[in-house]
């Protein structure tokens, strides 16, 4: 099952986030051998989504990915507002596919 974490975006703004992908003990996952992608819509299931730009830390054992939009993505997103998002992992060895992180994320108006 995966994590939850939620997350707050201002419209408009650069948007960065480091979430932790962590094993059933806590322990930090090693991202060794692994690719990341995360993805936020405004349901589940909905036929449109904004890919986030995912980074995995250099010291994969810390088991931190870095979420990311920037200022032009924000100000597309619809405000206030709530999407949800989720962060897979692929193991590159074997294409096995696992959730690890999944949320709901709060969009703040701009001015």
């Amino acid at each position: 099952m995966a994590a939850v974490a939620n997350l707050r975006i201002d419209q408009g703004a650069s948007f960065s986030s480091d979430v932790t992908v962590t094993n059933s003990d806590g322990n930090a996952v090693d991202l060794a051998g692994y690719t990341a992608e995360a993805r936020l819509a405004k349901s589940y299931g909905a036929s449109s989504n904004v890919s986030f730009t995912v980074s995995i830390a250099a010291d994969t054992a810390t088991g931190v990915i870095t979420l990311s939009l920037n200022d032009t993505q924000t100000g597309a997103l619809d405000a206030p507002s709530r999407y949800v998002y989720d962060v897979y992992i692929t193991q590159t060895s074997s294409s096995t596919v696992t959730r690890v992180i999944e949320g709901v994320i709060t969009v703040n108006p701009k001015v």
